[in-house]
């Protein structure tokens, strides 16, 4: 006789890092009865850095799932138990029971691996993600996963020709021509429309209390379909008629305010500005698009002659990439420029950073600033891309704005902020033509950075972005 000895075993929400204890499951991909391989995704949940994917460390049955969608756990609480199968063998007869599954911790028996947040684990093959779950009255075979949507397309009010049999076939309805007019603007049939005017005319109020009769369903639907789509990556929304609208502070926002107010009221803040003539770098920017010398699938932009312009002008004066250490009071020089770039995702602002930059060729950065700036759209910046940052561009003229006082990223001593591009009146050789402008702004700690050393590392950036030729000079 054989027998199949099974266990239970626990997967705990695992160590984020960075100080972070928590994680709000954001989607299962399995339910209790699935079986699960090594390596497979179970879940995706979202840290105060970014939204991860968790892979199952062993194979089983999934027995239970201890929190829904859209929990906050803490690091190190069970979030999914697994039955793991044995192996089978034959069976003494007088060999005592095995112990309960709860006497045996599954640790002891076997070493267990840890998962920590920062990737997406070890996959095989491609991972189909299952759709999100959603109140539907239609059954479809073989549903395929899709895009949050409102369960109906938006349509017009319920159908309205039910009233059209109060007004006689042939009878034409009783309206003054602007009121005609107004209906066929707003789309109403007068036939539908009670009139409350005297001997049954139908009055401007009737138009308009009629077409707010028929948009109002509609206002409902739209409204509870978008608020839906909002919740579901986090992202606040104004629907006309539809109320406030509520949104948890939570995950990256939360993070983000947090930091932000630490930074304001811990760092002492010191913002510097200067205008440039940019005329030339985007005429380079141009001619590297065109010409392709750096790459036919390499995205060129403005931000990248920026971004090289910085990472020169700090390996002139390495003394702006700094760290302050508040327990040892000393300010830490760091070795290499890990260069942040901020960036707006629909789950709030992520800083994720490249590292190394200031020892990369300007093909290089461009390939690696494509890379960082799509993944963030995606929402696929791992923990571990937003980590070790020392300083910190934001590229605020993609809004059409000017400039602004950046706040610094925690921990990093200076952050730049590029402003949009504008063609004005500028004295150019003695003479007043239009050139291509821009105002820069660097926020830097001020107990790291005194006002001489920032004011360097700001001219320089600026001295090469009016000359973009000093960028192969002076690096």
């Amino acid at each position: 006789m054989t027998t199949e000895v099974r266990s239970l075993r626990e997967f705990k929400m695992p160590d984020v890092g960075e100080g972070l204890t928590e994680a709000e499951i954001l989607s299962w991909y399995v339910k209790p009865g699935d079986t699960v391989t090594d390596g497979q995704v179970v879940c995706e949940v979202e840290t105060a850095k970014a939204a991860v994917e968790l892979p199952i460390p062993f194979n089983g049955v999934v027995e239970q799932l201890f929190f829904p969608e859209g929990a906050t756990v803490d690091v190190g609480t069970v979030i999914i138990s697994v039955a793991v199968a044995g192996e089978a063998g034959a069976a003494p007869a007088a060999a005592p029971a095995p112990a309960p599954a709860a006497e045996a911790p599954a640790d002891e028996a076997e070493p267990e691996r840890r998962e920590v947040l920062v990737g997406y684990g070890p996959r095989t093959g491609v991972t189909q993600r299952r759709a999100r779950r959603t109140t539907t009255t239609k059954t479809v075979a073989a549903p395929k996963p899709a895009p949050v949507a409102p369960a109906a397309p938006v349509a017009p009010a319920p159908a309205a020709p039910a009233p059209v049999a109060e007004v006689p076939v042939g009878e034409r309805p009783l309206a003054k021509p602007p009121v005609r007019k107004l209906a066929k603007d707003l789309g109403v049939d007068l036939r539908a429309v009670t009139p409350t005017g005297p001997d049954g005319v139908i009055t401007r109020e009737d138009v308009h209390a009629h077409a707010a009769a028929l948009a109002a369903p509609a206002v409902e639907t739209v409204a509870a379909a978008v608020v839906e789509t909002a919740a579901a990556v986090g992202a606040p929304v104004l629907v006309p008629g539809a109320g406030d609208v509520r949104v948890p502070i939570k995950g990256v926002r939360k993070a983000t305010a947090q930091a932000m107010v630490a930074s304001a009221f811990t760092a002492p803040h010191v913002t510097e500005f200067v205008q440039v003539d940019v005329t030339r770098t985007m005429k380079f920017v141009r001619r590297l698009k065109e010409s392709g010398e750096l790459g036919r699938d390499v995205r060129v932009s403005p931000l990248l002659l920026v971004a090289k312009a910085l990472l020169t002008a700090i390996k002139r004066h390495p003394e702006i990439n700094a760290q302050w250490d508040e327990a040892a009071q000393e300010i830490v020089i760091k070795g290499q420029v890990n260069l942040g770039i901020a960036a707006a995702t629909p789950r709030g602002l992520i800083v994720p950073n490249i590292k190394d930059a200031g020892a990369r060729t300007l093909s290089g950065l461009a390939v690696a600033l494509g890379e960082l700036v799509e993944t963030a759209r995606q929402g696929k910046t791992s923990p571990a891309d937003m980590q070790g940052g020392t300083v910190t561009i934001t590229n605020v003229g993609v809004f059409g704005v000017d400039t602004g006082t950046p706040i610094l990223n925690p921990g990093e001593a200076a952050i730049l902020a590029f402003g949009a591009v504008r063609e004005l009146p500028w004295v150019h050789k003695g003479k007043v033509v239009p050139r291509q402008v821009t105002t820069l702004a660097l926020s830097f700690d001020h107990r790291l950075v005194d006002g001489e050393l920032g004011s360097r590392v700001l001219a320089d950036v600026a001295a090469l972005l009016e000359h973009p030729k000093r960028l192969i000079t002076w690096g």
